[in-house]
């Protein structure tokens, strides 16, 4: 049964990684288009045609070919893997998370609600993404590193608190158990936030406007990305599962 969700789960990626893909070229690029025109203004481009670079330091793709095939091959590995790992957890949780009363697009849809905070929403409010010209060259890799390293706290976090809310259920009910589940999760993050380092790089004439701009899409893309896997996964996860007879006569005996 794992290896059918599993080829669901790298369809409905793919599916969300074409939609990604299309609000990132709508909404995202031409933001990252006038960044990189601002960076030029400033005369501290770093790697989109500065006369003065050494020539190891031009750029090896244009910026076209950045835009197309280069953004349209990352969101699809991205968006491919995501939605191999989505159905390996949904596989894990659908017979752990029964407690709830969720049906598969219920399961599915909470999943990727829940994948979507933990793996962008909170990491992003610590290290943010940033459009070309902000952020220092000298500390990427670190920046880098760090948002990741929140990242895996953060779904940590979102298992345990999960796991508690489980726990919690029997005894206390599902609002009582979700809203100290919550808080559980929002402790741990806040702490984290707290211990990790800060970074402050945004140039100090960069358009508040067009950063403002850039980081809504970059919150559009990975809501269109999650929320389309979520959905289509739900859909292809229920078809699969109400026409296989064991998990029919499965269903009725639990119910």
């Amino acid at each position: 049964m794992t290896g059918n969700l599993l080829l669901r789960g790298l369809f409905a990626g793919l599916l969300a990684g074409m939609l990604a893909f299309g609000f990132a070229t709508v909404f995202g690029e031409p933001q990252v288009d006038r960044a990189i025109a601002f960076e030029e203004s400033t005369g501290h481009e770093h790697s989109h045609g500065d006369a003065s670079a050494a020539p190891e330091e031009e750029e090896v793709f244009s910026r076209q070919t950045q835009a197309g095939i280069g953004l349209f091959t990352g969101v699809m590995v991205y968006s491919l893997s995501m939605g191999g790992l989505f159905a390996l957890v949904f596989a894990y949780a659908m017979g752990r998370l029964g407690a709830f009363g969720l049906g598969p697009r219920g399961l599915a849809a909470l999943l990727a609600m829940l994948a979507l905070v933990a793996v962008f929403v909170v990491p992003g409010l610590k290290y943010p993404a940033n459009p070309p010209a902000v952020g220092d060259p000298a500390t990427i890799g670190q920046r880098t590193r760090l948002f990741f390293l929140l990242m895996l706290v953060s779904v940590a976090a979102m298992v345990l608190a999960i796991n508690a809310a489980r726990a919690l259920l029997p005894r206390l009910g599902g609002w009582n158990a979700t809203l100290l589940a919550g808080l559980l999760y929002g402790a741990v993050m806040v702490a984290a936030a707290v211990a990790f380092p800060t970074f402050n790089e945004v140039p100090e004439h960069f358009p508040a406007s067009l950063l403002w701009q850039f980081r809504v899409a970059s919150l559009g893309i990975q809501v269109v990305l999650w929320a389309a896997l979520g959905l289509a996964f739900g859909w292809l996860a229920e078809r699969y599962l109400l026409g296989a007879p064991k998990v029919r006569r499965g269903a009725r005996l639990r119910g």
